[in-house]
């Protein structure tokens, strides 16, 4: 009865939009003060709301023309499609005191990190407490910070959108489905969709026409698994009589039904940052918003990459939606956001989900020609045609070169020269970082039931990634340049193809470690309207995929070399082979990194066979080591990839790290 009673008292309370044919209202169904109404800096109290943004969305105009299957999904009376869409927004409970700039985070598979990442908070879906806001670094400079649901199909109690289903005058449409899964234990059940997610259903549980395949490596032919020997349990779930094996690829290729308009996921996203920078009055409960700030990481950043690509950074009216957009972790990806029956949670990794249409060509910001085909195109290219390039920062980590063909975000498609990045771009790789930094000390070798041969890495480039949120706030507020470009250049050597990268001998990896191949995919003829005849597709020639060279340590010469890698104790990387007890050990083991430590002493190291340097060979004493990590860091500081605010942190992380290596 409680729940009844608070969201009677809160069911009168939205924002309606005067505008046409966009976000129509903002419903909110819950409000609080944050920490009781504790003051953040100059900000002052904060508020969070919670509730329902409802849209509402023209076929007609240009600017939804690109949305798959818009013109099928049921509309109201006046010829507009209606969907609705989780939001959570944290705002300056005086408006006046706000900075003036939206924060938006694009929900990787429905949850929040954006506050671990800029307020060294704990992960929450909903931060109640002081842990879940950390320092409060963002909220004390005045940002309202915005997340919305975008997808269909997460779990369940995360943010999602409500999208209508494409038919054809009210007949289901259907169409070919795939469901690719590799475990990593022996099971005698394994689901059609991406990391726990909702599946489309099948037309006919027990269809003929339906066909399993299984292999072990990506280029093998597949084997067709006999019709009589798996099923469908239910619309996510297939059996195997025998079991799956742990660490073999298979497929399932099903007829489904009702197709989501996935691609309203990108057109909600640009309607409500729209709302928010140009709705003026009592409709918007932050109306002193001049600049919005677009961040994603891994599957949120390969969603802003196809964002900006397929033209979304323009609003219905022609105007800019993201001034800037920090790209982190999402390689040179694009993905499944905007196409019948796409799936977008599939991602595309050295030993994950194959052959999805994540890595096609453009890949950089400004044009390339593609020698294949003959066609230029660059991932800009209808936003400079608008006027409506935001500034951008492409963050990569060592791991995106390995799993995620990060290398063609500057490169031609071959390879073989470095692309010239516009000049509202930069590139910045975090060398020799994991796709997501562990805990420290370094741990267990399992995420989940995802077991590595090394511990994982504890490298943390969290600190370089505040510096340049300050930096990308200045140069969109101020025009400020940011830092140069740090990535590593075929120019230089310091990217190289994988056979050619240098490594070490390191006792129990066998180096170099297996790479991600980035091939063209035919999806058929249709593929440009945004639907998939080839499933799975035709594969063709593969891109000039490169990596990082490395140093005589194993880690990533070129880039922002954190202090810990400036002057290491451990080899970092951003890979990790599979444990041989999930199958498949010559290969990498998710997104994982590897914290390969150093031998302490020269007798260990010559012992075990160890061309690294020990750390007593190294550092004299821990003074020596720590008066190099203050260089290191203090160089970072000047070059304004740390602030001066992360530095006692960093110095105390390296402290304690020595004294964990050497205990």
């Amino acid at each position: 009865m409680r729940i009844v009673v608070v969201c009677l008292a809160l069911a009168s309370l939205a924002w309606t939009s005067s505008a046409e044919a966009r976000l129509v209202r903002l419903r909110v169904e819950s409000r609080e003060l944050v920490l009781g109404g504790r003051g953040f800096g100059q900000a002052g109290s904060y508020e969070k709301l919670i509730g329902k943004a409802e849209f509402a969305v023209d076929p007609s105009l240009l600017a939804n023309g690109l949305i798959v299957d818009l013109r099928l999904a049921q509309r109201n009376a006046q010829g507009e499609v209606e969907f609705t869409a989780d939001f959570y927004l944290l705002r300056p409970v005086d408006p006046q005191k706000a900075n003036g700039r939206l924060l938006y985070e694009v929900s990787n598979r429905g949850g929040k990190n954006l506050l671990v990442t800029f307020q060294k908070a704990v992960a929450s879906d909903d931060p109640t407490t002081e842990t879940d806001f950390g320092d409060g670094s963002l909220m004390n400079q005045g940002y309202t910070l915005l997340w919305m649901g975008w997808q269909w199909d997460v779990p369940d109690g995360r943010m999602r959108m409500a999208i209508p289903i494409a038919s054809d005058n009210g007949r289901a449409i259907t169409g070919l489905v795939r469901g690719n899964f590799i475990l990593n234990q022996r099971s005698a059940t394994a689901s059609v969709a991406d990391a726990g997610h909702k599946a489309y259903p099948a037309v006919a549980h027990e269809s003929p026409q339906d066909f399993m395949t299984v292999r072990d490596e990506r280029r093998d032919a597949p084997q067709i698994v006999a019709r009589a020997r798996w099923r469908f349990v239910d619309s996510r779930m297939v059996t195997l009589d025998g079991g799956f094996e742990p660490g073999r690829i298979y497929d399932v290729v099903y007829r489904a039904t009702d197709p989501r308009v996935v691609g309203l996921g990108l057109a909600g996203t640009r309607d409500i940052v729209s709302f928010f920078k140009y709705e003026r009055g009592d409709a918007n409960p932050a109306p002193t918003i001049r600049y919005a700030i677009g961040y994603g990481r891994s599957q949120s950043g390969r969603f802003l990459r196809h964002f900006i690509y397929q033209g979304f950074n323009a609003d219905e009216r022609g105007r800019l939606v993201f001034n800037g957009v920090l790209d982190v972790a999402s390689g040179a990806g694009r993905g499944s956001f905007n196409h019948r029956f796409a799936q977008a949670s599939r991602d595309a990794r050295e030993h994950h989900n194959f052959l999805f249409p994540v890595d096609l060509f453009p890949f950089t910001d400004g044009p390339s020609t593609d020698p294949e085909t003959g066609v230029t195109d660059g991932l800009l290219a209808l936003a400079a045609r608008s006027g409506t390039a935001p500034k951008i920062f492409h963050v990569l980590t060592n791991s995106e070169y390995f799993n995620r063909a990060g290398s063609l975000i500057h490169t031609d498609p071959t390879g073989a020269r470095d692309a010239k990045l516009p000049p509202n771009t930069r590139i910045y790789l975090m060398s020799s970082a994991p796709h997501f930094p562990r805990p420290f000390p370094p741990e267990t070798n399992r995420d989940g039931s995802l077991a590595g041969v090394a511990a994982l890495s504890p490298l943390d480039y969290f600190p370089v990634l505040r510096a340049l949120m300050q930096a990308m706030d200045q140069w969109v507020v101020e025009d400020a340049l940011p830092p140069p470009s740090r990535y590593p250049r075929l120019m230089d050597r310091t990217l190289v193809a994988r056979d050619a990268s240098r490594w070490p001998a390191i006792p129990g990896f066998r180096l170099p470690p297996p790479q991600f191949v980035a091939y063209r995919l035919d999806f058929g003829p249709r593929w440009k309207d945004g639907l998939v005849d080839f499933e799975p597709p035709l594969v063709g020639m593969p891109f000039g995929v490169r990596v990082p060279a490395v140093d005589a340590d194993g880690n990533d010469r070129a880039g922002i070399r954190l202090p810990e890698v400036a002057a290491p104790l451990a080899t970092y990387a951003g890979w990790n082979y599979r444990d041989p007890s999930i199958g498949a050990p010559a290969h990498l083991a998710g997104e994982i990194g590897s914290y390969i430590p150093f031998a302490k002493s020269r007798s260990e190291r010559v012992r075990v066979g160890d061309s690294r340097l020990s750390i007593k060979e190294r550092y004299p004493d821990k003074a020596h080591y720590m008066r190099l990590v203050r260089a290191a860091a203090v160089n970072l500081v000047r070059q304004r990839f740390v602030l001066q605010s992360d530095l006692s942190d960093m110095l105390s992380r390296a402290s304690a790290h020595y004294d964990w290596a050497m205990r």
